[in-house]
């Protein structure tokens, strides 16, 4: 992929939402990331009470830096950048913490939870927001559960609607059918006024799926950075990377299913990533993929019990 794309050399709006589009938090840890490395601003926020079940969605209680504590609502915010260039806090000599780059002044994020209901009218609120801003692009951040190992590098899938952003970054149309998630239709509808959009999917081992991966929230951001003119700091996450491996692997050393079934996850990455692998190798592992799934052994009523959900038996 390309970062010399003119599409993306404007005002960029990159989106997460939390929810139903955010397997192991990493699409929204990404934005968060992004957030504490540039230089933003709250310009617009949704009603929570127009779009959210709070049933589901519950506010959660907090302490502020006063140590008071205070009610947080669901919600979707667009932060604006203050200024362009590296933030640099006059009391905190901590530049290295800041993003830099050409691109800085121009990025804008958009973090929020999936809504419960009223998707269009929420969906408008927000693209209204965008014209507003003058967003030149959206890139959409999503993350979702698969059968890959956590041995390996987080594979991130790129793809658009849209025909120019397809010919200028050499990515591919999306061929899914089938239930989506408020990302798609916030591309859907930013399309429709205009706005190009490209997605950026990372897969993420679902047999770790209840806990956050710091390893995807790295590779979306990577992939982000091969786009836009940006280097975001990883502060943390390359060490908190390292542990979420270190303790899947202590935990697959106790297991012998566990331990087998990433081997022959790891089996499968590398036939598919081998220079040698020839489209017929490719075809032949994944219509192994497709029997095991037929076989009942899926994603869906495969006889996992909760806490083993890397079964293959």
């Amino acid at each position: 992929m390309s970062n010399d794309s003119r599409i993306f050399d404007g005002r960029i709006l990159v989106v997460a939402f939390e929810g139903w589009n955010d397997a192991g938090e990493a699409a929204s840890g990404a934005v968060r990331t992004l957030k504490d490395a540039l230089d933003v601003v709250p310009v617009a926020t949704i009603d929570p009470e127009l779009y959210y079940d709070f049933q589901f969605n519950r506010p959660t209680l907090a302490a502020d830096e006063e140590g008071q504590r205070r009610l947080e609502w669901p919600g979707s915010v667009v932060y604006a950048p203050v200024s362009p260039g590296i933030r640099i806090d006059p009391l905190e000599d901590v530049a290295e913490y800041h993003a830099s780059g050409t691109g800085v002044g121009n990025l804008f994020l958009l973090l929020g939870t999936e809504p419960s209901r009223s998707w269009k009218a929420f969906t408008a609120e927000l693209i209204d927001a965008a014209l507003a801003a003058g967003i030149d692009a959206v890139v959409l951040l999503g993350s979702m559960l698969a059968d890959v190992p956590h041995t390996r590098p987080i594979s991130v899938h790129s793809s658009s609607e849209n025909q120019q952003v397809r010919a200028e970054l050499g990515v591919e149309r999306p061929t899914y059918e089938g239930p989506v998630g408020i990302l798609s239709v916030f591309a859907d509808a930013a399309e429709a006024v205009g706005i190009p959009t490209l997605s950026l999917w990372a897969s993420v081992p679902h047999y770790v799926h209840n806990s956050p991966s710091p390893k995807a929230m790295l590779a979306l951001i990577e992939k982000l950075e091969q786009i836009i003119d940006v280097t975001v700091p990883r502060g943390d996450l390359v060490a908190d990377s390292a542990a979420w491996e270190s303790g899947i692997d202590a935990l697959a050393a106790d297991d012998e299913d566990m331990a087998a079934y990433i081997e022959q996850l790891e089996q499968a990455r590398d036939t598919v990533d081998s220079p040698e692998a020839s489209g017929e190798a490719i075809a032949q592992e994944f219509e192994r993929y497709l029997r095991r799934r037929g076989d009942g052994r899926g994603d869906k009523g495969d006889g996992r019990g909760p806490d083993e959900p890397w079964r293959r038996e």
